[in-house]
């Protein structure tokens, strides 16, 4: 039977030709490099960190650049929609101006009666939510942009050119016009002048003045001698 001596403290193992003094420095120097590593490696975790940021921004700009040209596409999309569609309904429209022409001829003659009148009333109420309006009025000014001078007179009674009578009407959809109205100008005389009452009479009382003081000179005259 082995009997344990008694005193006999256990050391830790040593490596071969170290003493454990030598040991401790060591063990010191291994825990002092820990930081300089951990330094290393933040460095390292921040260039990643700026390098993402970077990557987000352009990424982030691509995407509102992208965003920008879609918007701008679908703005070009929609005008072009609305171009195309109001076209179309002024090239329909174009056709029908001389069915509405018959309708109105028949309106002044008193013959849109019945189931044509029907028809008329139905057919003006749709052009109408279509947008078409009809222009052109007796006594307007007139303006090349919208009137179209068939029949050229001259008047009294009119300042400026005027539309005398509407041989046509004028139909636009907007500020779009699908035809102009049609018209008989009437412009004033060449060479005459509007002579306001209030000068008239002033310049005929000067004169009856002048008359009368040349009288009462050539009455005096006569007197003195």
């Amino acid at each position: 039977m082995t009997e344990e001596t008694p005193g006999f403290d256990e050391k830790p193992d040593v490596p071969s030709g170290a003493t454990p003094d030598a040991a401790e420095p060591q063990a010191a120097s291994e825990e002092g490099a820990a930081p300089a590593g951990d330094a290393s490696e933040n460095a390292g975790l921040l260039a990643q960190l700026d390098q993402a940021r970077t990557a987000l921004g352009e990424r982030t700009a691509d995407l509102q650049r992208l965003q920008a040209e879609y918007q701008n596409y679908r703005r070009r999309v929609e005008r072009d929609r609305v171009a195309v569609k109001e076209i179309a309904v002024a090239n329909l429209l174009s056709e029908l101006l001389p069915v509405l022409d018959d309708i109105g001829r028949a309106k002044e003659h008193g013959e849109l009666v019945g189931g044509f009148k029907s028809v008329a009333d139905s057919l003006e109420t749709v052009i109408a939510k279509m947008g078409l309006q009809q222009f052109g009025k007796e006594g307007e000014p007139f303006d090349p942009t919208i009137h179209e001078a068939l029949m050229h007179s001259y008047a009294p009674d009119v300042t400026e050119t005027t539309c005398v009578a509407i041989l046509q009407p004028g139909y636009r959809i907007g500020e779009r016009t699908i035809r102009p109205a049609r018209v008989a100008v009437a412009e004033p005389q060449p060479g005459a002048q509007t002579v306001k009452p209030a000068e008239s009479g002033s310049e005929g009382q000067d004169g009856s003045d002048a008359e009368d003081g040349a009288g009462t000179k050539e009455s005096g005259g006569p007197d003195e001698g």
